[in-house]
């Protein structure tokens, strides 16, 4: 006779000997669970391990010091290859995992114990079957003290402006050096051509006296791979590149940063997305997406902002429920997220916000429209949770739809990317050449 299901209690915390114990809400113990898939997520935000499966897992974890590590029994389980390739998808780069190793600890409890390499605030969730998904134990490793993004970007601009002085003294010996070698050039000789960069104009001395941040989101990511092509290319990958090449080219400029909500292959709740670029008081937030519709022949770029009256389109009400709903199939612990936050997202967007967004909107649409097609030749407008940010301008670009073969080719090719960060490059700089920031009380 099988034994009789155990029901746990919803969200009970145990202490006992200075060990803290959580038990996951769950119907019941995972009685012959299988594991379909382990996936580890390292980034320098946090780690996430995933264990996905086919029924609901059950566990209890707690942290032991000296050194440091998070130890974790899940019950109704016995140790398969599966999990054991746990252990070699630990990156020797990881910032938090050092290691993991994976045992039965008891009959049908299988124990992970986590190596960390600094003090962390793990925690431990499960996320019901969604999209491609089925059960998923998510395992998220935190750090205590979380880096300052603004400071971190300051000191960031201030090895660049060191390296730039020192490679520019460089250049100037080398030619001071190479001027002492030459022969006098005759009289009547070519001179040679001046270089000229076919770039907007930049700022004017005087235009702003404090370092000008614009905030790049590139959409999904990790567990999230936001909208997959004809031909398998993911919506998670070719945003980050072209957000890091955007990147590249605005922390070229003078007294400008870049700050990245997510800079690598991993997963960034939307309210923490609006909370990053409010944190570091960003000038201005780009929301980066290649997105699919349900026919492969809809084409072309778009740009949206915010709406406080309703979606301009039915088109544009469907995609921002789409987007709306990455943080279901990102993974969300909902126990932990901040009321504050929650209430910045749903409260606090302004009728000012909403305008200087539309006016950066008109320089991307502008600009985007002389690389490729536009969807439509006009700023929509739709409910967008990551577009909430009440004293930022900000804006959403479809860079084109990758449920279309052939701009899913254009988005894989590395030129076609290259024309597209031009053109958002060109939008951003017209939009402060026209808009040029105001003066804050912020240490730069």
């Amino acid at each position: 006779m099988s034994a009789p299901a155990v029901h746990l209690p919803r969200r009970r915390l145990l202490k006992g000997g200075g060990i803290l114990v959580l038990l996951l809400s769950a119907p019941m113990l995972a009685h012959g669970a299988s594991i379909l898939a382990v996936r580890v997520w390292p980034a320098q935000d946090y780690t996430r391990i995933t264990l996905e499966s086919d029924m609901p897992l059950a566990a209890r974890h707690f942290m032991t010091t000296g050194p440091e590590r998070l130890v974790i029994d899940i019950e109704g389980l016995e140790l398969t290859p599966t999990l054991r390739d746990l252990v070699g998808k630990v990156r020797p780069d990881d910032p938090y995992l050092g290691g993991v190793r994976v045992g039965q600890n008891q009959p049908r409890v299988v124990r992970l114990v986590l190596d960390l390499k600094q003090p962390t605030r793990p925690q431990v969730f499960t996320l019901q079957p969604v999209a491609a998904y089925s059960h998923r134990m998510v395992f998220d490793l935190h750090p205590v003290v979380a880096p300052d993004p603004l400071l971190a970007l300051i000191r960031d601009r201030e090895q660049s402006e060191q390296q730039a002085a020192q490679a520019m003294n460089d250049a100037l010996g080398d030619f001071i050096g190479n001027m002492d070698r030459r022969p006098p050039a005759r009289r009547g000789s070519p001179q040679p051509p001046v270089a000229r960069a076919d770039e907007p104009p930049p700022l004017a001395p005087g235009d702003t006296d404090r370092l000008i941040v614009v905030a790049l989101d590139p959409g999904h990511g990790g567990e999230d791979p936001g909208a997959i092509g004809p031909n398998g290319l993911r919506e998670k990958d070719v945003v980050l590149s072209i957000a890091r090449q955007l990147r590249d080219r605005i922390n070229a400029q003078p007294g400008m940063r870049a700050m990245m909500t997510r800079d690598a292959d991993f997963f960034v709740p939307l309210g923490q997305r609006v909370e990053k670029a409010r944190r570091v008081q960003a000038d201005l937030f780009i929301s980066i997406h290649a997105d699919a519709f349900t026919r492969p022949e809809a084409r072309g770029a778009s740009v949206f902002v915010l709406s406080e009256r309703g979606a301009t389109s039915t088109a544009a009400r469907w995609l921002a429920d789409k987007e709306n709903a990455a943080d279901v199939v990102g993974g969300v612990n909902v126990k932990v997220q901040d009321a504050t936050l929650l209430r910045t997202m749903l409260d606090m967007s302004t009728t000012a916000q909403i305008n200087q967004s539309l006016r950066l909107g008109s320089e991307m649409l502008q600009h985007i429209g002389q690389v490729g097609r536009l969807h439509k030749p006009r700023v929509e407008q739709a409910g967008f949770a990551v577009l909430k940010a009440p004293d930022i301008p900000s804006i959403l670009v479809e860079t084109a739809f990758i449920s279309n073969p052939e701009e899913e080719a254009l988005l894989a090719d590395r030129g076609y990317q290259r024309q597209l960060v031009d053109a958002l490059f060109a939008g951003v700089m017209r939009y402060f050449a026209k808009n040029p920031p105001m003066p804050r009380n912020r240490t730069t």
